[in-house]
Protein backbone atom coordinates (compact mmCIF):
# COMPACT_ATOMS: atom_id res chain seq x y z
CA UNK A 1 0.00 0.00 0.00
CA UNK A 2 1.31 3.36 -0.94
CA UNK A 3 1.87 6.15 1.72
CA UNK A 4 -0.19 9.02 1.61
CA UNK A 5 2.37 12.67 1.72
CA UNK A 6 0.36 15.72 2.70
CA UNK A 7 1.80 18.70 1.60
CA UNK A 8 0.80 22.14 3.47
CA UNK A 9 1.65 24.98 1.92
CA UNK A 10 2.12 28.31 3.22
CA UNK A 11 4.90 30.28 1.32
CA UNK A 12 4.68 28.73 -2.11
CA UNK A 13 1.49 28.73 -4.60
CA UNK A 14 -0.03 25.92 -5.66
CA UNK A 15 1.37 25.92 -9.04
CA UNK A 16 4.73 25.81 -8.68
CA UNK A 17 4.47 22.78 -5.73
CA UNK A 18 2.70 20.68 -8.23
CA UNK A 19 5.38 21.79 -11.31
CA UNK A 20 7.60 20.04 -8.97
CA UNK A 21 5.59 16.95 -7.32
CA UNK A 22 4.45 15.94 -10.87
CA UNK A 23 8.09 16.60 -12.23
CA UNK A 24 9.78 13.93 -9.56
CA UNK A 25 7.10 12.18 -9.91
CA UNK A 26 7.44 11.83 -13.61
CA UNK A 27 11.29 11.28 -13.07
CA UNK A 28 10.24 7.90 -10.97
CA UNK A 29 8.54 6.67 -13.96
CA UNK A 30 4.79 7.27 -12.83
CA UNK A 31 1.80 8.08 -14.62
CA UNK A 32 -0.21 10.86 -12.55
CA UNK A 33 -3.49 11.45 -11.63
CA UNK A 34 -4.39 14.95 -10.42
CA UNK A 35 -7.37 15.65 -9.84
CA UNK A 36 -9.34 18.58 -8.15
CA UNK A 37 -13.12 19.52 -7.25
CA UNK A 38 -13.83 22.26 -9.76
CA UNK A 39 -13.22 22.84 -13.76
CA UNK A 40 -11.97 26.25 -12.79
CA UNK A 41 -8.71 25.14 -10.86
CA UNK A 42 -7.96 22.58 -13.38
CA UNK A 43 -8.34 25.12 -16.23
CA UNK A 44 -6.24 27.24 -14.16
CA UNK A 45 -3.35 24.46 -13.44
CA UNK A 46 -3.59 23.67 -17.16
CA UNK A 47 -2.55 26.86 -17.86
CA UNK A 48 -0.17 27.14 -15.95
CA UNK A 49 1.54 23.94 -16.70
CA UNK A 50 1.87 25.00 -20.20
CA UNK A 51 3.40 28.50 -19.79
CA UNK A 52 6.12 26.70 -17.74
CA UNK A 53 9.88 27.14 -18.74
CA UNK A 54 11.35 26.07 -22.19
CA UNK A 55 13.37 23.81 -20.69
CA UNK A 56 10.80 22.18 -18.48
CA UNK A 57 8.08 21.10 -20.61
CA UNK A 58 5.45 19.13 -18.66
CA UNK A 59 3.34 16.66 -20.99
CA UNK A 60 -0.10 16.56 -19.49
CA UNK A 61 -3.63 16.69 -20.60
CA UNK A 62 -7.27 16.86 -19.03
CA UNK A 63 -9.56 14.62 -19.08
CA UNK A 64 -12.24 14.34 -21.68
CA UNK A 65 -10.19 14.06 -24.71
CA UNK A 66 -9.30 11.02 -27.32
CA UNK A 67 -5.33 10.26 -25.57
CA UNK A 68 -6.38 10.50 -22.11
CA UNK A 69 -5.04 6.79 -21.75
CA UNK A 70 -1.78 8.27 -22.64
CA UNK A 71 -1.29 11.25 -20.66
CA UNK A 72 1.40 10.77 -18.28
CA UNK A 73 -0.41 13.49 -16.64
CA UNK A 74 -4.07 13.48 -16.36
CA UNK A 75 -6.00 16.55 -15.09
CA UNK A 76 -9.51 15.12 -13.44
CA UNK A 77 -12.05 15.42 -11.94
CA UNK A 78 -12.82 11.68 -11.68
CA UNK A 79 -12.20 8.99 -9.78
CA UNK A 80 -11.33 6.91 -12.03
CA UNK A 81 -8.34 8.20 -14.00
CA UNK A 82 -7.82 6.88 -17.85
CA UNK A 83 -4.38 6.95 -17.74
CA UNK A 84 -4.25 4.16 -15.15
CA UNK A 85 -2.09 6.31 -12.66
CA UNK A 86 0.87 5.47 -10.07
CA UNK A 87 0.48 8.09 -8.49
CA UNK A 88 -2.88 10.03 -7.27
CA UNK A 89 -2.28 14.20 -6.24
CA UNK A 90 -5.31 15.59 -4.93
CA UNK A 91 -5.92 19.44 -4.52
CA UNK A 92 -8.84 21.70 -3.60
CA UNK A 93 -9.97 18.88 -1.21
CA UNK A 94 -10.53 16.39 -3.55
CA UNK A 95 -11.05 12.62 -1.74
CA UNK A 96 -9.14 10.09 -1.92
CA UNK A 97 -9.93 6.47 -0.39
CA UNK A 98 -8.03 4.08 1.58
CA UNK A 99 -8.71 1.72 -1.08
CA UNK A 100 -8.02 3.95 -3.64
CA UNK A 101 -4.29 3.98 -2.18
CA UNK A 102 -3.72 0.38 -2.23
CA UNK A 103 -3.15 0.47 -6.01
CA UNK A 104 -0.61 3.30 -5.89
CA UNK A 105 2.73 3.84 -5.42
CA UNK A 106 1.81 7.20 -3.84
CA UNK A 107 -0.71 9.78 -3.09
CA UNK A 108 -0.13 13.11 -1.93
CA UNK A 109 -2.92 15.85 -0.51
CA UNK A 110 -1.83 19.12 -1.74
CA UNK A 111 -3.80 21.48 0.76
CA UNK A 112 -3.75 25.78 1.15
CA UNK A 113 -2.49 26.58 4.65
CA UNK A 114 -4.04 29.65 4.50
CA UNK A 115 -7.80 28.54 3.98
CA UNK A 116 -9.36 27.63 6.94
CA UNK A 117 -11.73 25.01 5.02
CA UNK A 118 -8.96 23.26 3.29
CA UNK A 119 -6.85 22.91 6.18
CA UNK A 120 -10.35 21.08 8.01
CA UNK A 121 -10.41 18.71 4.91
CA UNK A 122 -6.97 17.96 5.14
CA UNK A 123 -7.09 17.02 8.69
CA UNK A 124 -9.84 14.87 8.23
CA UNK A 125 -8.56 13.21 5.32
CA UNK A 126 -5.82 12.23 7.41
CA UNK A 127 -8.09 10.78 9.94
CA UNK A 128 -10.10 9.06 7.56
CA UNK A 129 -6.78 7.94 5.82
CA UNK A 130 -4.65 6.78 9.05
CA UNK A 131 -7.28 5.06 10.74
CA UNK A 132 -7.67 3.18 7.68
CA UNK A 133 -4.77 1.84 8.08
CA UNK A 134 -2.64 3.87 5.34
CA UNK A 135 0.70 5.24 6.02
CA UNK A 136 0.49 9.39 6.21
CA UNK A 137 3.30 11.89 6.18
CA UNK A 138 2.71 15.06 7.25
CA UNK A 139 5.34 17.62 5.22
CA UNK A 140 4.99 21.67 5.89
CA UNK A 141 7.15 24.56 4.20
CA UNK A 142 6.20 27.01 7.53
CA UNK A 143 10.24 27.58 7.42
CA UNK A 144 11.06 28.18 3.70
CA UNK A 145 12.30 24.55 3.50
CA UNK A 146 9.74 21.36 3.59
CA UNK A 147 10.39 19.30 6.33
CA UNK A 148 8.11 16.12 7.73
CA UNK A 149 6.49 17.06 11.05
CA UNK A 150 4.25 14.13 11.58
CA UNK A 151 4.43 10.10 10.42
CA UNK A 152 1.87 7.95 11.21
Amino acid sequence: MAEVFFYHLTQTPLEVTLRLLLEKSLAAGWRVSLRAQSDALLDQLDRALWAGPDDGFLAHGRDGGAHDADQPVLLTLSQNAANQPDCLVAVEGAAIAPEEVAGLKRAMIVFDGHDEIGLNIARAQWKTLTVAGVKAKYWSEETGRWAMKAES
